[in-house]
C-alpha cells in the first residue's frame, strides 16, 4: 500500500519537490515511512520539532487545537499533547524520547490514549540535501500490519499532510 500526497510540485530540481509528502506502507512490513522536502535547513526542521512553542504553531490537522502538557526533547525525556478538533474530539499522545541528536535524528516512541498497546517506534531523521534544504523521513514501525492499517485508515495521512503545510508556513516565518 502506498499513498502520495501533493500539495504542490513546483519544484523540479530535485528527486522529490518540496511539498510534496509521500506515505510508504510496505505491504509485507508493519511500517510507515513519510518523506517530506523542506525549502529550510535542518537546524530550523529540527528546532521546529523540538521547540514547544514551535510545535504547538504546526503539529496536527488544521481544525485542532494543540495543548502541550509536557515535552522535554531529550535523550530520556519525554512529552503528552492533545490534539482538540473543532467537534470538541480530544485525542491524546504521549511517548519517549531514546535518542535526540541535534539537526540530524529523533528516535521515539509515539502512543494514542484511545490505543495504550499500540506503540510506535518512530525514527526522524533529518538530511541536509544542500541549498538550504532538509528531507525529512520519518519511519514509524507498529506491532502489525493490522495496526499499521488501522494507523493509517484514522486519519493520520490528513494530519500528516495538513500539519507539513502548517511547518512550511512556519518555516518561511
Amino acid at each position: 500500500m502506498t499513498h502520495t500526497t501533493s500539495d504542490t510540485t513546483s519544484d523540479t530540481t530535485s528527486e522529490q519537490p518540496i511539498d510534496e509528502t509521500t506515505i510508504e506502507c510496505p505491504t509485507d512490513l508493519p511500517l510507515v515511512r513519510i518523506v517530506r522536502t523542506f525549502d529550510a535547513p535542518p537546524a530550523k526542521v529540527f528546532r521546529a520539532h523540538t521547540d514547544p512553542d514551535l510545535l504547538l504553531q504546526w503539529n496536527g490537522p488544521r481544525d485542532t487545537t494543540m495543548r502541550i502538557d509536557h515535552f522535554d526533547c531529550r535523550t530520556g525525556g519525554s512529552y503528552r499533547y492533545t490534539h482538540t478538533t473543532s467537534t470538541a474530539f480530544v485525542a491524546g499522545f504521549y511517548g519517549s524520547f531514546h535518542e535526540v541528536r541535534a539537526d540530524e535524528l529523533i528516535v521515539q516512541t509515539f502512543a494514542f490514549d484511545g490505543m495504550p498497546d499500540g506503540v510506535a517506534l518512530e525514527k526522524l531523521h533529518f538530511e541536509d540535501i544542500g541549498g538550504g534544504r532538509t528531507r525529512l523521513v520519518a519511519t514509524s514501525l507498529v506491532d502489525s500490519i493490522a495496526d499499521r492499517d488501522a494507523f493509517v485508515a484514522s486519519g493520520m495521512e490528513q494530519g500528516v499532510r495538513e500539519g507539513y503545510e502548517r511547518l512550511d508556513e512556519l518555516l518561511t516565518r
